[in-house]
């Protein structure tokens, strides 16, 4: 008896060890997720700092421009639309009229542009940070199959923020902003708006270009099936057509122009899928 009930102390001692020992375990990773989390803060904030010194070069040069003749998208489909012999490609030939209503409106997003700016300048940073923290959670195979996931990620969501601010953000101010539901409606953009419509869709189109990443990490937690992204292929088509033809002008080309992108992304995402899925399967079956 006194032996099971020695037996019983060392178990009832041991159970306790290990609860204490995942307990400092779990506050271990909130302290190093928090230090992950202020290395961000930090990256984010001394970028932030570097766009609100060159005011005239990111509203001038970068947001502003979009709405202007002498933008490179709007020249190019300009030269474009004379080569195939049609008007509908000059857009943005007549600058917005921006207004600022309340007084501090433009010192407030002075500061707001300088946070996103910071934020996409130190993506990478950010990135990184994010992959340092869920590394040692990772099988030494799965580290290998995502030694390059900071690289890619990185340059996926820059592809998308060019991608949505050199193409979807000009054709999306020649729809918005011409847009009329009667003559006697003059439109007065808000600034705030222009400025809100540039940064959402550059930041969206970041976001849209990262679908592969998803595609893979969702794959390997078993949410996502390349039979699932299949068999809703043809919706989500829709989608994007949908998408295409609300942004554009309204012709067939720039819808075409700016859903093929989005297309091989979805094609690009079932490919990454079908590759995971089959691995652990093999992983799971050997024979």
């Amino acid at each position: 008896m006194s032996g099971e009930n020695t037996r019983e102390e060392q178990s009832t001692k041991k159970g306790k060890a290990q609860k204490v020992e995942t307990e400092m375990s779990f506050l271990e990773h909130l302290e190093e997720l928090r230090w992950h989390i202020i290395r961000s803060f930090i990256a984010v904030f001394l970028f932030a700092i570097v766009a609100f010194a060159l005011k005239s070069f990111i509203f001038d040069t970068i947001i502003m421009k979009p709405m202007t003749p002498g933008f490179w998208t709007n020249r190019m489909l300009a030269k474009l639309g004379e080569l195939v012999g049609t008007d509908a490609l000059n857009i943005n030939q007549q600058p917005l009229h921006l207004i600022s209503i309340k007084m501090s409106d433009q010192f407030m997003m002075h500061i707001m542009i300088s946070i996103i700016a910071g934020i996409v300048m130190s993506s990478p940073v950010i990135f990184y940070e994010f992959w340092r923290f869920i590394k040692p959670a990772l099988y030494e195979k799965e580290k290998k199959y995502a030694g390059g996931a900071v690289f890619y990620t990185s340059v996926l969501f820059m592809l998308g923020v060019l991608f949505g601010y050199f193409l979807i953000v000009p054709l999306s101010i020649q729809f918005l902003g011409t847009y009329s539901v009667s003559e006697s409606v003059t439109n007065q953009i808000n600034t705030r708006s222009y400025i809100s419509t540039v940064t959402s869709i550059s930041l969206a189109g970041g976001v849209v270009f990262l679908l592969p990443i998803f595609s893979f990490f969702l794959s390997k937690v078993g949410i996502l099936t390349p039979k699932f992204m299949k068999t809703y292929r043809k919706h989500a088509y829709v989608v994007m057509l949908l998408l295409s033809a609300i942004i554009t002008p309204p012709d067939v080309f720039s819808q075409i122009m700016v859903c093929i992108p989005l297309i091989i992304l979805y094609e690009v995402g079932i490919f990454i899928s079908r590759r995971v899925v089959k691995k652990r399967e093999m992983e799971m079956d050997p024979a």
